[in-house]
C-alpha cells in the first residue's frame, strides 16, 4: 500500500479511527505555518533587506577617498622626483642636462613605501565602511516616522541651499572693453556684400529654427522637427539659442539676440533630470553664455553660466580629480563613455575646460573652478608620456593612461588648442601652458607629421607604438593652430610653423578639391584621409 504522504491531499483516504484509540497510527503534518511564525519570518526578512539597502545608501561618498587629497600621489601617478625635472621630450633619466628620475615603480625602497601607503589607504577605506555600517544600524533603530522626518528635513535643507545659491548676487568685476560690432564696416564694397550674404544665411538658419524647433536643442532640417541628442540630455535646453548668441550679436542681429535672451531668462533651467556631456555643455553653454555676457554686459548670462557650472562640479568627484565625461544635472552622478578604453576619460574633453573655468572664477570670485582645471594640468605634467605624446585616454580612477592612441584630430584636438589659447588670453603670461604646448608640438612633429609619396604633409595617428598614416578631417584645424602659435615659438621657429600650418591647410584643401566639393558643392568632406 502506498504511503499517504505521497498522494495529493484530495486523494487521501484515511481509515476511521476508533474513539478508544489513544494514539493515531498516522503522524500529524501541518500544511501551513502558524501566524506568529509567519510574522517572525517576515520580520527577519524585512530587517535583512533594510540592512542591505541601508548599507548601500549610507556608504560614504566616494569623494572622501580622493587619493590626491590623502597625499598619496605616488600610489597611482607616475611622476618625476622633485628637484630633478624631466627633459623636454618627456624622458626621465640621469643623463644630460635637466634629466629626471622616475619614482613610480622604481627601486625596492620606493615599492616598499608604495605598499605601506596602499595599506594605509585600505585601512582608511575600511574604517569609513565600518563607520557607515554603524550609522546604518543606528538608522534602523529609529521608527519609520523618525526616518521620514529626517529625510524631509534634509530635502528642505537642500532646497533652501539651492534657492540661496541661485539668488546669490555675483560680485561686480571689471570686464574687458566690449568688442561688439562698432566700427566694423569694412568700407570695401565687395567685402560688405559678402558680409551681407553671410548675415542673410544666418537669418535663414535662425528663422527656420525659430519656426520649427524653438527651445529644442537642435533642428532636423528635413523633417522640420526639434531634435535632442544624448550629449545635451533629454531636456529642451535650447542649445542652438545659447550657442548662437555671440554670433548674432557680432553680426548686429539684435532683434534675434533679444529673442534668445528672453527665452533664456524665462525658460533655461538646469535643475532637470538630464545626463549631459561635461565637455559639450561647457564649450557650448558656459562658453556661449560667457561670450554673450562679455559682448552685451547683460547680467543674466553670467548668472546662468554660474548656475550651470555649479551643476558640473560633481563630475570632478573622482579619485584623481579627472572629471567624468557625463554627469546628471540633478543627481550629480557621473560616468564615462563605455567605448572609451575601458571607461577612461578623453583628453580632448577634460582638457577643454580651462578657458571657461578660469573666467568663471574671475567673474564669480570663487576659486574652485580655477583650482579644478589647474589640478588637471598639474597631474598631466607629472604623467610619463610615451615618446612625449599625450595618449587620448586617461582612467579617472587609477590615474593611468588607457590605450596608447594619440591623435591631433578627434579625441585629442582641442586639448592642444586650449593650451595655446590659455597662453594667449593670459596676455602671454601663462608660460606653463605655452611650454606644455611647445613640448607637445615638438613630439607631434617628430613622431606624427609626415609627407606622402605625392608630397602632401599630413599628421598621422600613433597607436600602440606604430604610426598609422591616416589623418581625420578634424585634424584640419591644426593648420590654423600652428599659424596662431607661430609667434612666440622657441628657437625662432615662427617661420617654420607658419609654413607647416600652410602645408596642413593645403592638404585639407586638396581633400575637398579632389572630391569635387569645391567645384560643384555636391561632394562630401572625407572623414578620414589615408596616405601612402
Amino acid at each position: 500500500m502506498s504511503s499517504p504522504a505521497l498522494l495529493p491531499v484530495s486523494s487521501r483516504r484515511l481509515a476511521a479511527l476508533s474513539p478508544s484509540s489513544a494514539v493515531s497510527f498516522y503522524p500529524h503534518h501541518r500544511a501551513t505555518l502558524r501566524l506568529s511564525e509567519k510574522f517572525i519570518l517576515l520580520l527577519i526578512l524585512s530587517a535583512f533587506i533594510t540592512l542591505c539597502f541601508g548599507a548601500i545608501f549610507f556608504l560614504p561618498d566616494s569623494s572622501k577617498h580622493r587619493r590626491f587629497d590623502l597625499g598619496l600621489q605616488d600610489v597611482l601617478i607616475p611622476h618625476v622626483e622633485q628637484g630633478r625635472p624631466a627633459g623636454r621630450d618627456g624622458s626621465a633619466g640621469p643623463q644630460g642636462g635637466g634629466g629626471g628620475v622616475m619614482v613610480h615603480g622604481g627601486g625596492e625602497e620606493h615599492q616598499h613605501r608604495h605598499r605601506e601607503e596602499e595599506e594605509q589607504l585600505r585601512k582608511m577605506i575600511r574604517a569609513d565602511h565600518e563607520r557607515a555600517l554603524e550609522e546604518a544600524k543606528e538608522k534602523l533603530k529609529k521608527s519609520k516616522d523618525q526616518i521620514r522626518a529626517e529625510i524631509q528635513t534634509e530635502k528642505n535643507r537642500v532646497v533652501q541651499d539651492m534657492r540661496k545659491r541661485e539668488g546669490k548676487q555675483l560680485p561686480h568685476v571689471p570686464i574687458p572693453k566690449l568688442v561688439g560690432i562698432n566700427n566694423g564696416d569694412p568700407g570695401d564694397p565687395d567685402t560688405r556684400e559678402k558680409q551681407e550674404k553671410i548675415k542673410e544665411m544666418m537669418k535663414h538658419a535662425w528663422g527656420n529654427y525659430r519656426q520649427y524647433a524653438w527651445g529644442h536643442n537642435e533642428l532636423k532640417p528635413l523633417s522640420r522637427k526639434g531634435h535632442t541628442t544624448n550629449i545635451f540630455g533629454n531636456s529642451q535646453l535650447g542649445a542652438t539659442i545659447v550657442d548662437a548668441l555671440d554670433t548674432l550679436y557680432i553680426m548686429g542681429l539684435f532683434d534675434e539676440f533679444r529673442d534668445g535672451k528672453e527665452w533664456i531668462e524665462k525658460n533655461l533651467d538646469f535643475s532637470v533630470n538630464a545626463e549631459v556631456s561635461v565637455f559639450e555643455v561647457n564649450i557650448r553653454f558656459i562658453g556661449g553664455l560667457l561670450a554673450a555676457y562679455y559682448l552685451s554686459g547683460e547680467e543674466v548670462f553670467k548668472q546662468k553660466a554660474a548656475q550651470l557650472a555649479e551643476k558640473l562640479l560633481p563630475s570632478f568627484n573622482t579619485p584623481t580629480g579627472i572629471p567624468w565625461a557625463m554627469v546628471n544635472l540633478k543627481s550629480g552622478v557621473g560616468r564615462n563613455w563605455g567605448w572609451a578604453s575601458a571607461g577612461s576619460s578623453i583628453l580632448s574633453e577634460f582638457g577643454t575646460l580651462h578657458l571657461e573655468f578660469v573666467h568663471l572664477s574671475y567673474l564669480t570670485g570663487d576659486p574652485t573652478y580655477y583650482k579644478k582645471v589647474l589640478h588637471i594640468r598639474k597631474l598631466l605634467q607629472k604623467m610619463d608620456r610615451p615618446n612625449g605624446l599625450y595618449p587620448n585616454y586617461l582612467n579617472p580612477r587609477t590615474g593611468r593612461w588607457g590605450q596608447h592612441h594619440t591623435s591631433v584630430g578627434g579625441l585629442g584636438d582641442s586639448f592642444y588648442e586650449y593650451l595655446l589659447k590659455a597662453w594667449l588670453v593670459s596676455d602671454k603670461t601663462d608660460t606653463e601652458a605655452r611650454k606644455m604646448y611647445d613640448d607637445a608640438l615638438q613630439a607631434i612633429e617628430k613622431h606624427l607629421i609626415k609627407k606622402s609619396n605625392t608630397g602632401l604633409t599630413f599628421i598621422g595617428e600613433w597607436k600602440n607604438g606604430h604610426l598609422e598614416r591616416k589623418m581625420g578631417h578634424l585634424t584640419c584645424f591644426a593648420g590654423g593652430m600652428f599659424a596662431l602659435g607661430a609667434d612666440g615659438s622657441p628657437d625662432d621657429k615662427a617661420g617654420h610653423y607658419l609654413q607647416l600650418g600652410a602645408e596642413i591647410a593645403h592638404t585639407c584643401h586638396q581633400s575637398y578639391d579632389r572630391t569635387g566639393l569645391i567645384k560643384n558643392f555636391l561632394g562630401s568632406v572625407p572623414e578620414r584621409l589615408f596616405f601612402i
